[in-house]
C-alpha cells in the first residue's frame, strides 16, 4: 500500500512541477526549474495569482507526501 501511495504522490508532484514551470514560462519564457526554487527573486512571479496558486498546490502535495512518509515510519517503529 505504501509503495502505491508513494508512486501516486511522485506522479502527482511531477505533473504539478511541470504545470508550475509552464505557468512560470508563460509569464517569463526564460525561467528555469532552478529559478522556481526562489520565485520571490522574480517580481513578475511573486505578483501573479495563477502562479502562486499552482505553486501552492505543489507545496501542498509535497507536504502531504512528507506527512504520509512520517506516518508510515512511525507505524513501523
Amino acid at each position: 500500500m505504501t509503495q502505491d501511495l508513494e508512486a501516486l504522490f511522485d506522479e502527482m508532484i511531477s505533473q504539478q512541477r511541470a504545470k508550475v514551470l509552464a505557468v512560470a514560462r508563460s509569464i517569463n519564457a526564460r525561467l528555469t526549474g532552478d529559478d522556481l526554487l526562489s520565485p520571490l527573486d522574480f517580481p513578475e512571479l511573486a505578483g501573479d495569482g495563477r502562479f502562486n496558486y499552482e505553486d501552492g498546490l505543489l507545496a501542498g502535495l509535497i507536504s502531504a507526501q512528507i506527512a504520509l512518509r512520517a506516518h508510515f515510519r512511525r507505524k513501523q517503529a
